[in-house]
C-alpha cells in the first residue's frame, strides 16, 4: 500500500505537524500514533507487510494524516 513511497523528512514532519494542529488533544493524538506504528511493528514481524524500508512510525503518521486529509477513503 504505501511501499515506494519516498517522503522526505520535511514532508513527513509536516504530516505530523498537521495531525497535532488538528487534533483536541495532542497527547491521544500521540499515543494514537504510537500504538498505530506497535500495531505495524508486529505486522512487520509476521511478514504480513511487505515494505519494512518505512519505519513504523513514519508509517504511522501517513496513514493517520491520509485518514485525515481524505477521510471519505475509511471504509463505514
Amino acid at each position: 500500500m504505501y511501499s515506494g513511497i519516498d517522503l522526505s523528512p520535511k514532508e513527513l514532519a509536516q504530516r505530523g505537524e498537521s495531525l497535532i494542529r488538528h487534533s483536541p488533544n495532542r497527547y491521544l493524538t500521540t499515543v494514537r500514533i504510537a500504538f498505530r506504528a506497535k500495531q505495524r511493528r508486529f505486522d512487520d514481524f509476521d511478514g504480513l507487510l511487505d515494505d519494512s524500508m518505512i519505519k513504523p512510525v513514519q508509517r504511522a503518521i501517513i496513514e493517520l494524516s491520509d485518514e485525515q486529509d481524505q477521510p471519505d477513503l475509511l471504509p463505514g
